[in-house]
């Protein structure tokens, strides 16, 4: 009868029970949080006259001995103890005796394993915003030296437009971006203190819990006990901000699959990352983009499970709850060496410019420009330039000949305004750097959308 709990019980609990219910082979992660919550809990008991100065001193001492032990491995994290909460006030109470009992005064479990999961999961989101940048900042070296490299732009995987390799690069640095913002964001919302809400209802003791919020970081208390113990919409959102940026990843990472390929030929991952078949020699396989691929379903099943968990879950807390760490613990685990290896994947391949540019010239990709040419010099209707240029692109079908590099005399056939300054619209890098809208693929315009990037990064 060693449960902190079982004064109302006159059995033991089974040791199937202790399996089954047991957190701490995991929960344990938030050790350095629990400790630090509890010096802070500690603090404020003391100020209120509920702890002596004496007794404080032995709490924090004690903290301290355990926090240490714990971090050299000399700790026994033991399932019969539940949690760590549990685990780390036997310890501490054997340590410095009976004043070790005093600790849980006007505090439950349900607002200590609140306030230590809430400070872990707004840890780590600042973490991995750090990493998001990280991984921006290598993908502006890369996009740096590729501002007037061409590229094939696709819509629906068919070539469209000519684009430069870094206004692409600056798609992902947009949604990354936004994954900070949320990541962000989810800080801002969510940085306020459940300490002191005690079970569910709070606590009659004469606490302050202005002050172990102001000593834990936060910037403000609960509103109301009783959503206080039972939220998780913290964890959800880190959950979910997750998703969202492997969901980014996995774009990235497709791409970097189908660049690799020998049909596109437009990168080559370093040999660091990536590996070999067991029976075909000659194989380069782009194991880390798949990889990164994969685990995106794998955070994604994260947060369909913890959704799932509290749907339906009435107030307050209930032990449905501490499935929720789980999914959360892989999930970070999973994003923070995924933006590492992709970040390193990236600085150590090679880009083969002069494949993307040469595949810019199949595909017709300046049969706009002949279009915009037609309404702009010869002030033919959008709807019948788009007509006119169908034709040239099927003349160019015909005798095997990209649009950009057909001879005028075609055009000229296929109608009579066409002039012959119509062969500079056509020119890829004139297409792409005709494209000078706000936001748009020129080279000029790419220029700022980095400048912006790198600005955005400098204020980190």
């Amino acid at each position: 009868m060693d449960k902190m709990w079982s004064g109302r019980f006159s059995a033991s609990a089974s040791t199937l029970l202790d399996q089954f219910n047991a957190s701490i082979m995991y929960d344990r992660k938030l050790y350095r949080e629990d400790i630090e919550g509890s010096i802070a809990h500690a603090t404020m008991l003391a100020q209120q006259g509920i702890l002596t100065a004496k007794e404080l001193k032995l709490i924090e001492n004690g903290l301290l001995q355990v926090k240490s032990e714990i971090e050299s491995g000399e700790f026994e994290w033991k399932i019969s103890d539940e949690d760590l909460h549990m685990g780390i006030e036997k310890r501490l109470t054997a340590i410095i005796g009976d004043t070790g009992k005093k600790l849980h005064t006007a505090r439950s479990r349900n607002d200590q394993v609140a306030v230590d999961f809430r400070r872990f999961v707004l840890r780590k989101n600042k973490e991995i915003s750090k990493a998001l940048i990280s991984l921006m900042d290598e993908i502006i070296v890369v996009a740096d030296k590729h501002t007037q490299t061409l590229l094939p732009g696709m819509t629906h995987l068919q070539h469209a437009q000519p684009i430069n390799f870094a206004f692409h690069l600056g798609a992902y640095l947009s949604m990354f971006k936004r994954d900070i913002e949320r990541f962000e964001s989810s800080v801002k919302r969510n940085n306020i203190s459940p300490l002191g809400c005690a079970a569910l209802a709070g606590t009659p003791h004469n606490i302050d819990r202005d002050k172990t919020a102001e000593l834990l970081g936060f910037d403000s208390v609960s509103i109301n006990c009783l959503d206080t113990v039972s939220d998780r919409d913290f964890a959800l959102e880190i959950l979910f901000n997750i998703s969202t940026m492997m969901m980014h990843i996995s774009r990235l990472s497709e791409e970097l699959v189908m660049w690799s390929s020998y049909e596109f030929g437009f990168i080559e991952l370093s040999d660091e990352y990536s590996t070999g078949s067991s029976i075909m020699p000659q194989k380069k396989n782009p194991d880390v983009p798949e990889l990164l691929r994969g685990k995106t379903g794998r955070v994604y099943g994260s947060l369909m499970g913890l959704l799932t968990v509290m749907k339906g879950l009435p107030l307050a807390y209930n032990k449905d709850t501490q499935e929720d760490k789980e999914g959360v613990f892989d999930a970070i685990e999973t994003a923070e060496i995924s933006l590492e290896i992709l970040k390193e994947a990236i600085k150590t391949m090679e880009v083969k410019s002069h494949n993307m540019e040469s595949a810019c010239a199949v595909g017709h990709l300046s049969a706009t420009d002949l279009a915009d040419y037609l309404v702009e010099k010869c002030d033919v209707p959008f709807r019948e330039a788009h007509f006119i240029t169908g034709r040239a692109v099927a003349k160019g079908e015909e005798i095997n000949v990209d649009l950009s590099k057909m001879e005028f005399k075609y055009l000229k056939e296929i109608d009579d305004r066409i002039n012959e300054d119509v062969m500079e619209y056509l020119g890829l890098k004139h297409s792409m750097n005709a494209r000078i809208s706000a936001g748009g693929t020129a080279t000029k315009r790419t220029l700022e959308q980095l400048e912006y990037f790198k600005n955005y990064l400098t204020s980190k």
